[in-house]
């Protein structure tokens, strides 16, 4: 029996992915031959930028150029102030927000781009120290840097050895390897994170409080503890969270009555009117404080499998509630 030759549509199929494989087999190669090449040259820019009286400029041209403008922003939002300076724009005047004490990092894989060593005689006379990360180490560039970062690779993840691919990825792990580490010696917290992020999903979670999302006053479902089965379910109707809070006549929480516990009570046909809300509630239930982070309620939620919590001031009185629904309105989820 004569097999149909593959199509020509599978072999294509079958060629996207082996070369896919390989190229992420090149770029993870590239990225761990770096390990071995931090040294002490990585721990003395680390020290430079750190100690800087100035600013951190950083700069490139073309695929470098798109790095060294993310390694600033890295470097921004961990705690290192950076701006991405243009060789062309420094040559036209930008040179001028140079100053002495600023550290200049120039990214360039060959280290001999002609529109970033023209400048650089200029950011030397200007006072700043020079940070070179490049893939020659024997280069133009690494020449005229006080301090070199070796981003070498064995090849491009480029079937022809030419576009940027493997040298831009491991120029971007470099630059990364320097933000966390200036992170850590900064002592830079998950606090000062947020500040930097408010507008994101990071800033969110790291910045909204249990009392940014929880529900006040008359909004929180509640009864006092001696209601009856039929008025606390007519209060768990009106406040629409699945539960009413028990609470004693200071407020202070007795216990919570839920879905869970409506049904529970239902299957032994418990009566309606002559049934105290006491006897049948959940005693103890789970709380949290206004000032703790909503986050941390997402984690007390999912911990402990419930999709409410009663919110208590200092003295255990009854100031808030919040459910699932509220975190995910506020997009803390």
């Amino acid at each position: 029996m004569i097999r149909a030759a593959p199509k020509p549509q599978q072999n294509a199929r079958e060629n996207a992915l082996e070369l896919a494989r390989r190229v992420l087999a090149i770029e993870a190669d590239a990225v761990r031959a770096l390990i071995e090449r931090i040294d002490e040259r990585f721990a003395a820019a680390v020290d430079l930028i750190h100690n800087r009286k100035g600013r951190v400029v950083v700069s490139g041209i073309g695929k470098s150029g798109h790095i060294a403008r993310k390694i600033a922003s890295t470097l921004s939002s961990t705690g290192t102030p950076a701006y991405f300076l243009h060789p062309a724009e420094a040559n036209h005047g930008d040179l001028g927000m140079i100053e002495s004490g600023d550290v200049f990092i120039a990214i360039s894989h060959s280290g001999e781009s002609e529109e970033l060593l023209t400048i650089l005689p200029l950011v030397r006379r200007r006072g700043a120290k020079l940070i070179a990360l490049t893939g020659r180490a024997a280069s133009s560039l690494a020449r005229e840097a006080d301090i070199l970062l070796d981003a070498g690779v064995a090849q491009e993840a480029c079937p022809h050895n030419l576009a940027p691919t493997a040298s831009t990825t491991a120029a971007l792990a470099l630059g990364d390897a320097l933000a966390v580490a200036l992170l850590d010696a900064r002592g830079f917290s998950a606090d000062d994170f947020a500040r930097s992020h408010p507008g994101g999903t990071l800033g969110r979670r790291l910045l909204t409080h249990v009392a940014d999302v929880m529900r006040r006053g008359a909004d929180i479902p509640a009864v006092p503890d001696s209601a009856t089965f039929k008025e606390a379910v007519l209060e768990m109707s009106r406040g629409r969270m699945g539960m009413t809070a028990i609470v004693d006549g200071e407020r202070n929480v007795r216990g919570i009555f839920t879905d869970g516990d409506l049904r529970r009570a239902l299957e032994k046909a418990l009566h309606f009117e002559s049934t105290n809300i006491a006897d049948i509630m959940t005693p103890s239930p789970r709380t949290i404080r206004p000032e703790a982070l909503a986050v941390e309620a997402v984690q007390v939620m999912e911990r402990d499998k419930v999709n409410q919590l009663l919110v208590i001031d200092e003295r255990g009185r009854l100031v808030g509630a919040l459910n699932m629904h509220d975190l995910f309105r506020a997009k803390v989820l």
